[in-house]
């Protein structure tokens, strides 16, 4: 007993994940079968419709139908890495990734991002070109193809819309998507103007301006996808707040290395150190904490260390969080 109440007088206290979900470590909500569903049929018809666009943008000679098709292509492969990423984040922790595979939905968002910025600079690129060396255009093929995949895209972005749309990957499938709709509308428009002026250069130039809202959609998914790789604060959830709510449980003194991250940005993760005074109930303590964070903050798995004074069992002690909430951008 002696022994016992020395090592509490000079060491951690209590270091515990929340009680009620001490039976198993899910760190993220389960990836529904609807949204891995919503991604397939998503992916065959856009990869179906690509073909066309690649035939009619040949024969027309339209940079709009081929920008497009280009899109679509990137979609495809993005739909397809989105599709593998549902699928590899059910699966099981293992001893060497004890958080399992879910982390791998952000980098695959992060992926599409990337090809969305790659495609925006072609699509700018290709209409320099034309722009300096005119082609003619057939406005009648170009109209055709473009109608249809409007229609396709439409279709194919209801069905992911009306997805998680907390989901970060199905998210940025989405983006690839309405950017090839923002593709065929532009497509339209230019046939139009081409039919009823013989003006060339509104294939190109509308091309841009659809690139130009494709490169708009790659920058947000980038931002968001990329601070959730870097362990960023997730979106709704502030440090300063849980400081405050934390601090007025009776028995709470003060609290310090405070770490609050996402491994998905649906799934917030809290690990941190309170100081409790002297004679406090550890168990009674660490039920108010774990209670606060999960009807307060939505926090469901948080490592909480108990100690009788700050930092001594080490830790971030040096550097304070500000107590004051973070004015960050939505995105």
């Amino acid at each position: 007993m002696a022994q016992h109440a020395s090592s509490q007088e000079n060491g951690s206290r209590v270091a515990s994940h929340d009680p009620d979900h001490a039976h198993a470590h899910e760190h993220a909500p389960a990836v529904t079968a609807d949204s891995e569903k919503r991604v397939f049929w998503a992916m065959l018809l856009t990869a179906g419709f690509m073909l066309a666009e690649i035939v009619g943008g040949i024969v027309s000679g339209s940079l709009a139908l081929l920008a497009d098709a280009g899109h679509m292509f990137s979609d495809s492969a993005s739909l397809a890495m989105a599709l593998a990423a549902f699928r590899l984040s059910a699966r099981s922790p293992d001893p060497r990734r004890t958080f399992g595979y879910r982390r791998f939905q952000v980098l695959a968002a992060f992926v599409n991002g990337l090809t969305l910025f790659a495609i925006a600079l072609w699509i700018f690129y290709s209409a320099i070109e034309r722009l300096m060396s005119p082609v003619e255009v057939m406005a009648g093929p170009m109209m055709i193809i473009a109608i249809i995949g409007l229609f396709v895209n439409i279709v194919a972005f209801v069905i992911l819309h009306r997805g998680d749309s907390g989901n970060l990957n199905l998210r940025g499938a989405a983006m690839h998507v309405l950017g090839d709709l923002l593709g065929s509308v532009a497509a339209i428009a230019a046939a139009l103007i081409i039919m009823f002026t013989g003006w060339n250069a509104a294939d190109p130039i509308l091309s841009v301006l659809a690139a130009g809202l494709i490169l708009r959609a790659a920058w947000q998914i980038l931002r968001r996808s990329s601070h959730t790789l870097l362990e960023g604060t997730p979106d709704g959830v502030e440090v300063a707040e849980i400081r405050t709510a934390l601090e007025s449980i009776e028995e709470v003194e003060s609290l310090h290395d405070v770490h609050l991250w996402g491994l998905t940005p649906q799934d917030p993760l809290l690990s941190l150190h309170l100081v409790v005074r002297d004679g406090a109930d550890h168990a009674g303590v660490l039920r108010q904490a774990y209670k606060l964070l999960r009807e307060r903050f939505g926090i469901t798995h948080a490592t909480l260390q108990l100690e009788g004074e700050a930092c001594l069992t080490g830790g971030d002690c040096e550097t304070s969080v500000s107590s004051a909430p973070e004015n960050r951008e939505s995105v």
